[in-house]
Protein backbone atom coordinates (compact mmCIF):
# COMPACT_ATOMS: atom_id res chain seq x y z
CA UNK A 1 0.00 0.00 0.00
CA UNK A 2 1.64 3.62 -1.07
CA UNK A 3 1.44 6.10 1.50
CA UNK A 4 -1.72 7.42 1.88
CA UNK A 5 -3.16 10.70 0.53
CA UNK A 6 -4.25 13.35 3.27
CA UNK A 7 -7.75 13.51 2.28
CA UNK A 8 -9.85 16.93 3.55
CA UNK A 9 -12.95 16.21 5.88
CA UNK A 10 -14.99 18.13 3.16
CA UNK A 11 -13.91 18.78 0.20
CA UNK A 12 -15.86 20.19 -3.07
CA UNK A 13 -14.85 17.97 -6.42
CA UNK A 14 -17.05 19.96 -8.73
CA UNK A 15 -20.13 22.06 -8.79
CA UNK A 16 -21.90 19.45 -8.17
CA UNK A 17 -20.42 16.76 -5.89
CA UNK A 18 -19.07 17.13 -2.01
CA UNK A 19 -16.73 14.47 -0.36
CA UNK A 20 -17.27 14.42 3.22
CA UNK A 21 -15.21 11.67 4.93
CA UNK A 22 -16.95 9.19 7.40
CA UNK A 23 -13.70 9.54 9.82
CA UNK A 24 -13.54 6.09 10.47
CA UNK A 25 -9.79 5.53 9.44
CA UNK A 26 -8.24 2.37 9.45
CA UNK A 27 -6.47 -0.45 7.24
CA UNK A 28 -8.89 -1.44 5.10
CA UNK A 29 -10.91 1.69 5.07
CA UNK A 30 -7.87 4.11 4.44
CA UNK A 31 -8.29 7.71 5.60
CA UNK A 32 -11.99 7.04 6.15
CA UNK A 33 -15.61 6.13 4.12
CA UNK A 34 -15.72 8.66 1.22
CA UNK A 35 -20.00 10.00 1.29
CA UNK A 36 -21.15 12.17 -1.36
CA UNK A 37 -23.41 15.08 -1.70
CA UNK A 38 -24.40 15.22 -5.19
CA UNK A 39 -26.43 17.96 -7.04
CA UNK A 40 -26.04 21.81 -7.75
CA UNK A 41 -29.04 22.70 -5.27
CA UNK A 42 -31.15 21.06 -2.80
CA UNK A 43 -32.65 18.22 -2.44
CA UNK A 44 -29.15 16.35 -3.15
CA UNK A 45 -28.82 12.90 -3.25
CA UNK A 46 -26.47 11.52 -0.81
CA UNK A 47 -24.50 8.40 -1.34
CA UNK A 48 -23.52 6.24 1.42
CA UNK A 49 -23.62 7.18 4.89
CA UNK A 50 -20.13 5.98 6.64
CA UNK A 51 -20.09 3.81 9.24
CA UNK A 52 -21.88 5.95 11.97
CA UNK A 53 -19.20 7.55 13.76
CA UNK A 54 -20.08 10.65 15.64
CA UNK A 55 -17.60 13.02 14.28
CA UNK A 56 -19.13 12.40 10.80
CA UNK A 57 -22.36 14.01 11.60
CA UNK A 58 -21.30 17.90 12.00
CA UNK A 59 -19.40 17.25 9.19
CA UNK A 60 -22.02 16.15 6.80
CA UNK A 61 -24.00 19.01 8.38
CA UNK A 62 -21.87 21.79 7.88
CA UNK A 63 -21.39 20.54 4.06
CA UNK A 64 -25.24 20.29 3.69
CA UNK A 65 -26.04 23.72 5.24
CA UNK A 66 -23.20 25.17 2.89
CA UNK A 67 -24.68 24.35 0.23
CA UNK A 68 -28.26 24.32 0.73
CA UNK A 69 -30.02 27.06 -1.13
CA UNK A 70 -33.59 26.35 -0.70
CA UNK A 71 -35.32 26.73 2.86
CA UNK A 72 -39.05 25.32 1.53
CA UNK A 73 -37.40 22.16 0.08
CA UNK A 74 -35.52 19.23 1.65
CA UNK A 75 -31.59 18.90 2.43
CA UNK A 76 -31.92 15.26 0.70
CA UNK A 77 -34.23 13.45 -1.23
CA UNK A 78 -32.62 10.20 -1.94
CA UNK A 79 -30.27 8.16 -0.06
CA UNK A 80 -28.14 5.52 -2.15
CA UNK A 81 -26.12 2.79 -0.32
CA UNK A 82 -23.34 1.47 -2.49
CA UNK A 83 -23.66 -2.04 -0.79
CA UNK A 84 -24.98 -3.95 2.43
CA UNK A 85 -21.01 -3.48 4.30
CA UNK A 86 -21.51 -1.49 7.71
CA UNK A 87 -18.78 1.01 6.85
CA UNK A 88 -20.74 1.89 3.96
CA UNK A 89 -24.66 1.91 5.85
CA UNK A 90 -24.16 2.03 9.46
CA UNK A 91 -24.39 5.61 9.94
CA UNK A 92 -28.11 5.89 8.11
CA UNK A 93 -29.87 5.82 11.47
CA UNK A 94 -27.77 8.81 12.59
CA UNK A 95 -27.75 10.60 8.71
CA UNK A 96 -31.77 10.63 8.97
CA UNK A 97 -31.94 12.16 12.24
CA UNK A 98 -29.71 15.04 11.02
CA UNK A 99 -31.96 15.65 8.09
CA UNK A 100 -34.74 15.93 10.64
CA UNK A 101 -33.66 17.81 12.63
CA UNK A 102 -32.77 20.78 10.01
CA UNK A 103 -35.80 20.69 8.39
CA UNK A 104 -37.72 21.40 12.02
CA UNK A 105 -34.88 23.79 12.95
CA UNK A 106 -35.63 25.97 9.83
CA UNK A 107 -39.59 26.12 11.15
CA UNK A 108 -40.71 27.06 7.28
CA UNK A 109 -44.15 25.61 7.80
CA UNK A 110 -43.73 23.39 5.03
CA UNK A 111 -44.19 19.99 6.01
CA UNK A 112 -41.44 17.42 6.24
CA UNK A 113 -41.05 15.00 3.16
CA UNK A 114 -38.58 12.22 4.22
CA UNK A 115 -35.77 11.16 1.74
CA UNK A 116 -36.18 7.69 -0.13
CA UNK A 117 -33.94 5.44 0.58
CA UNK A 118 -31.93 3.00 -2.11
CA UNK A 119 -30.13 -0.12 -2.48
CA UNK A 120 -29.80 -3.09 -4.60
CA UNK A 121 -31.89 -6.28 -3.47
CA UNK A 122 -30.43 -8.98 -1.91
CA UNK A 123 -32.08 -12.45 -2.30
CA UNK A 124 -30.95 -13.04 1.72
CA UNK A 125 -28.82 -10.92 4.65
CA UNK A 126 -25.40 -12.39 4.85
CA UNK A 127 -24.20 -13.99 7.93
CA UNK A 128 -22.10 -11.66 8.76
CA UNK A 129 -24.55 -8.65 8.13
CA UNK A 130 -25.58 -5.59 10.93
CA UNK A 131 -28.46 -4.93 8.21
CA UNK A 132 -31.17 -5.76 10.36
CA UNK A 133 -29.63 -4.04 13.33
CA UNK A 134 -29.44 -0.79 11.13
CA UNK A 135 -32.90 -0.82 10.00
CA UNK A 136 -34.37 -1.47 13.79
CA UNK A 137 -32.91 1.65 14.47
CA UNK A 138 -33.96 4.23 11.81
CA UNK A 139 -35.76 6.99 13.25
CA UNK A 140 -39.70 6.60 12.95
CA UNK A 141 -40.90 9.04 10.17
CA UNK A 142 -37.53 9.62 8.87
CA UNK A 143 -37.76 8.27 5.56
CA UNK A 144 -40.01 7.33 3.19
CA UNK A 145 -40.66 3.34 3.26
CA UNK A 146 -40.74 1.11 -0.19
CA UNK A 147 -42.96 -0.80 1.24
CA UNK A 148 -44.32 -2.49 4.67
CA UNK A 149 -41.66 -5.35 4.37
CA UNK A 150 -38.79 -2.98 3.49
CA UNK A 151 -37.50 0.47 3.93
CA UNK A 152 -35.18 0.15 0.50
CA UNK A 153 -36.34 0.97 -2.87
CA UNK A 154 -34.68 -1.42 -5.14
CA UNK A 155 -31.89 -0.58 -7.21
CA UNK A 156 -32.11 -1.95 -11.23
CA UNK A 157 -29.33 -2.20 -13.52
CA UNK A 158 -29.59 1.12 -15.83
CA UNK A 159 -31.47 3.22 -13.70
CA UNK A 160 -31.26 7.03 -13.77
CA UNK A 161 -32.06 9.32 -11.03
CA UNK A 162 -33.54 12.83 -11.43
CA UNK A 163 -30.11 13.94 -10.91
CA UNK A 164 -28.48 12.21 -13.95
CA UNK A 165 -26.80 9.46 -11.77
CA UNK A 166 -27.58 5.99 -13.47
CA UNK A 167 -26.96 2.87 -11.72
CA UNK A 168 -24.21 0.28 -12.71
CA UNK A 169 -24.84 -3.08 -11.14
CA UNK A 170 -20.98 -4.13 -10.45
CA UNK A 171 -21.20 -7.58 -7.60
CA UNK A 172 -18.01 -9.13 -7.04
CA UNK A 173 -17.01 -7.16 -4.09
CA UNK A 174 -20.08 -8.25 -2.30
CA UNK A 175 -23.38 -9.63 -4.53
CA UNK A 176 -25.55 -5.79 -4.20
CA UNK A 177 -22.25 -3.72 -5.45
CA UNK A 178 -23.10 -0.84 -7.42
CA UNK A 179 -21.51 1.87 -9.45
CA UNK A 180 -23.01 5.16 -10.26
CA UNK A 181 -22.07 7.43 -13.39
CA UNK A 182 -22.36 10.80 -12.67
CA UNK A 183 -22.04 12.15 -16.69
CA UNK A 184 -21.72 15.92 -15.74
CA UNK A 185 -18.72 15.30 -13.96
CA UNK A 186 -17.57 12.73 -16.09
CA UNK A 187 -16.98 10.05 -13.68
CA UNK A 188 -18.11 6.72 -11.98
CA UNK A 189 -18.33 6.71 -8.75
CA UNK A 190 -16.78 2.79 -7.94
CA UNK A 191 -17.89 2.18 -3.92
CA UNK A 192 -14.98 -0.59 -3.15
CA UNK A 193 -15.05 -2.14 -6.22
CA UNK A 194 -12.30 -0.18 -7.23
CA UNK A 195 -10.04 1.82 -4.34
CA UNK A 196 -8.89 5.17 -4.96
CA UNK A 197 -5.10 3.62 -3.49
CA UNK A 198 -4.26 -0.34 -3.56
CA UNK A 199 -6.53 -3.36 -4.18
CA UNK A 200 -9.95 -4.28 -3.58
CA UNK A 201 -11.39 -6.97 -1.63
CA UNK A 202 -13.98 -9.53 -3.27
CA UNK A 203 -16.80 -12.46 -2.47
CA UNK A 204 -15.96 -13.82 -5.70
CA UNK A 205 -13.42 -13.28 -7.85
CA UNK A 206 -15.34 -14.63 -11.34
CA UNK A 207 -17.74 -12.00 -10.75
CA UNK A 208 -15.67 -9.73 -9.90
CA UNK A 209 -13.33 -9.28 -13.11
CA UNK A 210 -16.50 -9.96 -15.00
CA UNK A 211 -17.57 -6.58 -13.22
CA UNK A 212 -14.32 -4.78 -13.60
CA UNK A 213 -14.45 -5.78 -17.34
CA UNK A 214 -18.27 -4.17 -17.61
CA UNK A 215 -16.71 -1.10 -16.45
CA UNK A 216 -14.68 -1.18 -19.10
CA UNK A 217 -17.15 -1.67 -21.60
CA UNK A 218 -19.25 0.65 -19.88
CA UNK A 219 -16.89 3.76 -20.62
CA UNK A 220 -17.86 2.84 -24.37
CA UNK A 221 -21.16 4.27 -24.21
CA UNK A 222 -21.15 6.27 -21.37
CA UNK A 223 -17.98 8.64 -21.01
CA UNK A 224 -16.05 8.96 -17.67
CA UNK A 225 -12.50 10.04 -17.05
CA UNK A 226 -12.46 9.59 -13.26
CA UNK A 227 -13.34 7.56 -10.29
CA UNK A 228 -15.25 8.57 -7.26
CA UNK A 229 -13.88 5.57 -4.91
CA UNK A 230 -15.51 4.31 -1.67
CA UNK A 231 -12.30 4.44 -0.14
CA UNK A 232 -9.19 6.53 -1.05
CA UNK A 233 -8.34 9.95 -3.44
CA UNK A 234 -10.13 10.63 -7.10
CA UNK A 235 -8.35 8.18 -9.66
CA UNK A 236 -7.93 10.76 -12.69
CA UNK A 237 -7.34 7.96 -15.18
CA UNK A 238 -9.94 5.58 -14.23
CA UNK A 239 -9.77 3.50 -17.52
CA UNK A 240 -5.96 2.62 -16.65
CA UNK A 241 -6.47 2.11 -12.61
CA UNK A 242 -9.73 -0.56 -13.74
CA UNK A 243 -7.22 -2.46 -16.52
CA UNK A 244 -4.25 -2.42 -13.88
CA UNK A 245 -6.58 -3.86 -11.38
CA UNK A 246 -7.47 -6.68 -13.98
CA UNK A 247 -4.06 -7.19 -14.83
CA UNK A 248 -3.00 -7.85 -11.12
CA UNK A 249 -5.95 -10.25 -11.09
CA UNK A 250 -4.33 -12.12 -14.03
CA UNK A 251 -0.51 -11.82 -13.32
CA UNK A 252 -1.63 -13.36 -9.57
CA UNK A 253 -3.51 -16.39 -10.70
CA UNK A 254 -0.80 -17.04 -13.42
CA UNK A 255 1.73 -17.69 -10.23
CA UNK A 256 -0.44 -19.66 -8.84
CA UNK A 257 -0.21 -21.77 -11.72
CA UNK A 258 3.73 -21.17 -11.81
CA UNK A 259 3.60 -22.82 -8.33
CA UNK A 260 1.63 -26.06 -9.03
CA UNK A 261 3.63 -26.40 -11.79
CA UNK A 262 6.25 -27.34 -9.35
CA UNK A 263 7.55 -30.28 -6.89
CA UNK A 264 5.13 -29.46 -3.35
CA UNK A 265 7.49 -28.62 -0.31
CA UNK A 266 8.84 -30.94 2.23
CA UNK A 267 7.87 -33.97 -0.41
CA UNK A 268 4.48 -33.09 0.56
CA UNK A 269 2.13 -35.16 -2.18
CA UNK A 270 0.51 -31.85 -3.21
CA UNK A 271 0.40 -27.86 -3.16
CA UNK A 272 -2.37 -26.32 -0.49
CA UNK A 273 -3.99 -22.93 -0.03
CA UNK A 274 -1.30 -21.70 2.82
CA UNK A 275 1.79 -23.44 0.95
CA UNK A 276 0.79 -21.59 -1.93
CA UNK A 277 0.66 -18.21 -0.20
CA UNK A 278 3.64 -19.08 1.76
CA UNK A 279 5.87 -19.49 -1.25
CA UNK A 280 3.98 -16.46 -3.09
CA UNK A 281 4.15 -14.48 -0.01
CA UNK A 282 7.72 -15.58 1.21
CA UNK A 283 9.41 -11.96 1.26
CA UNK A 284 6.58 -10.32 2.75
CA UNK A 285 5.98 -10.44 6.56
CA UNK A 286 3.98 -13.29 7.79
CA UNK A 287 1.41 -10.83 9.79
CA UNK A 288 0.21 -10.69 6.00
CA UNK A 289 -0.09 -14.28 4.90
CA UNK A 290 -3.33 -14.68 6.84
CA UNK A 291 -5.49 -12.15 5.20
CA UNK A 292 -3.54 -13.06 1.95
CA UNK A 293 -4.75 -16.71 1.96
CA UNK A 294 -8.65 -15.43 1.96
CA UNK A 295 -7.37 -13.77 -1.83
CA UNK A 296 -5.26 -16.91 -3.16
CA UNK A 297 -8.54 -18.81 -1.56
CA UNK A 298 -10.86 -17.35 -3.86
CA UNK A 299 -8.28 -17.44 -6.45
CA UNK A 300 -8.29 -21.21 -6.35
CA UNK A 301 -12.18 -21.30 -6.26
CA UNK A 302 -12.56 -19.64 -9.44
CA UNK A 303 -9.53 -21.50 -11.22
CA UNK A 304 -11.78 -24.69 -10.01
CA UNK A 305 -14.48 -23.07 -11.78
CA UNK A 306 -12.78 -22.83 -14.77
CA UNK A 307 -11.65 -26.13 -14.53
CA UNK A 308 -8.20 -25.69 -14.40
CA UNK A 309 -7.28 -26.98 -10.96
CA UNK A 310 -8.76 -29.93 -8.92
CA UNK A 311 -9.13 -30.16 -5.12
CA UNK A 312 -7.49 -32.89 -4.23
CA UNK A 313 -8.77 -32.59 -0.67
CA UNK A 314 -8.42 -31.33 3.04
CA UNK A 315 -10.30 -27.86 3.89
CA UNK A 316 -9.63 -24.56 4.40
CA UNK A 317 -5.85 -23.16 4.18
CA UNK A 318 -5.02 -26.98 4.21
CA UNK A 319 -6.82 -27.63 1.20
CA UNK A 320 -4.72 -29.52 -1.34
CA UNK A 321 -4.79 -28.66 -5.30
CA UNK A 322 -3.82 -30.11 -8.53
CA UNK A 323 -3.76 -29.02 -11.71
CA UNK A 324 -6.46 -31.15 -13.80
CA UNK A 325 -4.05 -30.59 -17.12
CA UNK A 326 -1.00 -30.19 -17.83
CA UNK A 327 -0.25 -26.50 -18.52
Amino acid sequence: MDKLEVLSSITRLSPSVIRVLGQNPGKFTLQGTNTYIIGKQNPFTLVDTGEGKEEYIPNLESALKDATTNVDSPDVSDIIVSHWHGDHIGGLPSVLALLRRLWDERQSGVPFKPPRLHKYPLSQTPERSNLPSIMDSLPPDSFTRASESSPFHDLHNGQEFSSSIRVLHTPGHTRDSICLLIPEDRALYTADTVLGQGTAIFEDLTVYIASLHKMLDYRESNTYDILYPGHGPVVTDGTKVIQTYIKHRLEREAQILDVLRTAPPEKKPSWTTWSIVSKIYETYPESLWAPASYSIALHMHKLESDGIVKRVGGEGVHTSWGLNAKL
